[in-house]
């Protein structure tokens, strides 16, 4: 269905329709709404008096840019002439993204089972499930954006890459935009060398895509623990997130980011230091501690000076949340037995103390000679997972902005020239390359068709079907693989999609 315009263009209803739908049900701003309905309009004037065919563009889905280019092609050529390492990297590629897949399926499969048993308090708003840069309320635009661009074209270049290891022609490669959006990426095998390509080929093609996001974002950990490792706290101490009620740090005046350099006339540059001297105390004793105390109005700290605190008793403080119940009091005498808790114990009355340098610490472990090669394979490996959640947990932002302000560049760090705002700004870039990485990564190994994982399981169930059933029609294999393959979508989609729904609905 389509309405005349005046200068002769034709509107489809359907694209209007489903930006209305996406306005009505919250999924987009208004402003937004408003920004893609002229993008809209843009593409049917420029398609409609050919200027879209003479760029070599094309519309798609209504309001998304294909934009075509055989740039590259050169490089491209280059770059793959190492045919064994590529194939190498591709086998790979194979073995890595199916183990990352199982690990996908489970945890989808965990996030479901969990909603199901208990369903979600609250809602998020629809915008926060898109994970779009500028719209998605954890998501800014720069830095994202620029992340997102360069994550889409190392994806579709490892594709074309293992395209022409095996011998097939790569068209054109090209970007698939929604105003200023990038909203995906594609490389174009000639179609005929898709279909003809074994499948252990074409599993490597499909499989490169994700793998190099992954090797991307463990690459890009390395390079942000070595800037990380850069940063120092421009006023040594240890602060707390949070100030216990009617405690001693609470009863002093000591409140949340307010930095502690010294106790006792004893510096404690970290938390190591500090939780040493703490642990040669005892309840009861008066303490001069040393603290900058910090504004929350003007954002900035002021001058020290030096604060009596009464400290209390640790294991007392979590009887006393019992208020008298005999068998919260037996769990929790277990429970602090079992941690080493004994009377009088000396107790602060803060929430989460730690170094000025924290949030720069836990991605410089890889450098930091304290942890095992193991537990720092370990860590890195679990840090992608949880770096998911920072922006969701500081508004967008790669760490806690107080914290934030608590650093600055070692002056003997090798990109202490450019400058603290500088070397900041690249952690953040950084951090963005390995998020936007990361879930690429992650979410294009889903077993569901179109993605990268839902092609790989339709050509893997082929092989293995293969085996189990040689001498049958090979037309016979390829549609039960084909059944399995869409069973498999189907089921994932239903996995995926129910509790995204409780979420925002």
């Amino acid at each position: 269905m389509h309405m005349d315009g005046e200068a002769g263009v034709k509107i489809s209803i359907y694209p209007i329709l489903i930006l209305s739908i996406l306005l009505i049900y919250g999924i987009l701003p208004l402003w937004a709404v408003v920004a893609l309905s002229g993008w809209y309009l843009s593409l049917l004037y420029l398609e409609d008096y050919g200027y879209l065919e003479m760029w070599n563009l094309e519309r798609v889905l209504g309001i998304v840019l294909m934009i075509r280019t055989s740039r590259g092609r050169v490089f491209l050529e280059y770059i793959s002439k190492n045919r064994k390492f590529w194939r190498f990297f591709g086998e790979f590629s194979i073995w890595l993204c199916f183990l990352v897949m199982f690990a996908v399926v489970f945890l989808m499969i965990f996030a479901f089972v969990s909603s199901m048993n208990s369903p979600p308090q609250g809602s998020l708003p629809a915008t926060d499930i898109l994970f779009i840069p500028g719209v998605t309320s954890f998501v800014p635009f720069w830095w994202p954006a620029l992340a997102l661009v360069f994550t889409l074209l190392i994806h579709e270049y490892s594709h074309g890459i293992q395209a022409r290891a095996h011998g097939m022609e790569v068209k054109s490669f090209g970007l698939l935009v929604a105003g200023p959006i990038p909203v995906g990426a594609f490389a174009e095998p000639e179609h005929m060398d898709m279909i003809m390509a074994p499948r252990r080929e074409r599993l490597r093609l499909f499989a490169a895509g994700p793998a190099i996001n992954l090797v991307a974002t463990f690459i890009f950990l390395v390079i942000l623990g070595f800037v990380s490792t850069g940063f120092v706290a421009s006023n040594p101490g240890i602060h707390a997130i949070a100030i216990i009620d009617e405690g001693g740090a609470d009863e002093a005046g000591i409140m949340p980011y307010d930095i502690i350099t010294h106790v006792d006339g004893i510096e404690v540059p970290d938390y190591d230091s500090f939780s040493h001297q703490m642990d040669s105390l005892e309840a009861g004793d008066v303490i001069i501690f040393t603290v900058i105390p910090y504004s929350a109005e003007e954002g900035d700290w002021g001058i020290s000076s030096e604060v009596p605190v009464t400290l209390g008793d640790k294991r007392q403080y979590y009887l006393d949340q019992c208020e008298g119940d005999l068998e919260c009091l037996s769990e929790t005498n277990e429970v602090l037995d079992s941690y080493g808790i004994e009377e009088g114990e000396a107790f602060l009355g803060v929430s989460y103390p730690r170094s000025g340098t924290f949030q720069t610490d836990q991605f410089s472990v890889i450098f930091d000679d304290r942890y095992s090669s193991l537990e720092k394979i370990v860590i890195v490996t679990l840090t992608p997972l949880s770096m998911l959640g920072t922006p969701m947990s500081y508004d967008g932002q790669t760490m806690n902005i107080h914290e934030r302000m608590m650093l600055e560049v070692d002056d003997d760090f090798i990109l202490s020239p450019l400058g603290t705002g500088t070397v900041l700004s690249l952690f953040d870039f950084i951090f963005w390359l390995i998020w936007v990485n990361f879930l690429l990564g992650f979410l294009n190994l889903l077993p569901i068709i179109p993605f990268d994982g839902g092609h790989m399981v339709k050509d893997g169930t082929h092989s293995i079907l293969s085996i189990f059933m040689r001498g049958s029609n090979p037309l016979r294999v390829e549609k039960l693989a084909g059944s399995i393959s869409g069973l498999t979508t189907i089921v994932m989609l239903v996995v995926v999609v129910i509790p995204i729904l409780m979420l925002v609905v």
